[in-house]
């Protein structure tokens, strides 16, 4: 029995000592939070784990983009699965603007005025589409004349990481710091859609997701342990546990979601029934934090680096 303890807060408080007293404060999901960044801090210092960081696209759209970005410049992952959304927002942030909105905007006079609203964040129209599609067939053409004609989605992100000369960006710096980014839906955005446009006019060029399959069976397979940093569920969740299944599961695993367990879907499940698909080791340090992660993400790796 350990005592629960109250927080303690002072003005000169470290975010990380706040995070910190989380674990004993008994106080509902803030002692998951605090030990999901126990967790994260004993993965990232663990020279033999291969760490993953997987997250969905629609968080990309807002500031989470900068803590995201923050965690690769200092060398906290060496691989990411993503989605589609993921790369669409990062390169329309890269290229414009997108602004501040809420929930309850009127969605017909929104489309009316050639704005899109993705929550409360709001994404004109010119800055999305039309600016992904000249980027990125900009991009493809340039690789085809270099004599590309079959790519895997990570060699589409270190092309478009390349590319993006902006700090801000999430590809630009894995494309910095040699991490290679993993989509396995990336059919499903507009960055798949212009690489199937592409294709319309240059038949002969590929899109191989085997060469995905490859480079992640050398990662996997090579790796004496690995950890995972898991925001939001759907494809990138379960491309990250689905891999980590053929060396027995993961070692350290971080799950932050909003979604519930109780209707069986893969982003409500929590970590704990991925043991039972040996997705995670039996005795992995293991956690699930339920909240927002534009307000858990950010203490967590703020307490972690501080």
């Amino acid at each position: 029995m350990r005592p629960v303890r109250d927080i303690r807060i002072s003005p000169e408080m470290k975010v990380s000592e706040l995070v910190k007293q989380f674990r004993e404060a008994g106080g509902f999901s803030a002692k998951y939070l605090g030990i999901a960044a126990s967790i994260l801090k004993e993965m990232i210092e663990d020279e033999k784990c291969v760490k993953f960081l997987s997250f969905v696209g629609a968080p990309v759209a807002t500031g989470l983009r900068g803590v995201i970005l923050e965690a690769l410049k200092r060398g906290m992952f060496d691989a990411i699965i993503t989605t589609c959304g993921a790369l669409d927002h990062d390169i329309a942030k890269s290229l414009a603007q997108y602004y501040d909105g809420d929930f309850w905007m009127d969605d017909e006079k929104l489309r009316e005025e050639g704005i899109h609203r993705l929550g409360s964040v709001l994404i004109p129209l010119d800055s999305y589409g039309p600016a992904i599609e000249r980027f990125m067939q900009a991009v493809l053409e340039e690789a085809y004349s270099e004599g590309a004609r079959e790519l895997g989605s990570y060699e589409v992100c270190e092309l478009i990481g390349r590319k993006l000369h902006d700090e801000g960006s999430i590809l630009y710096w894995a494309h910095r710091r040699g991490v290679k980014v993993f989509v396995p839906g990336i059919m499903d955005g507009a960055v798949g859609t212009q690489l199937w446009l592409f294709q319309q006019r240059h038949r002969d060029f590929r899109l191989n997701l085997f060469r995905d399959s490859d480079e992640l069976a050398g990662i996997i397979f090579e790796a004496e342990r690995t950890g995972a940093l898991m925001i939001g569920g759907g494809i990138s969740k379960h491309h990250t546990l689905w891999w980590n299944q053929f060396r027995e599961g993961l070692d350290y695993v971080i799950y932050l979601t909003t979604a519930c367990e109780y209707d069986g879907s893969l982003s409500g499940a929590r970590v704990h029934e991925a043991v039972s698909w040996m997705k995670v080791k039996t005795g992995a340090k293991k956690v699930t934090v339920y909240g927002d992660a534009t307000i858990t993400l950010p203490l967590i790796v703020a307490a972690v680096i501080g």
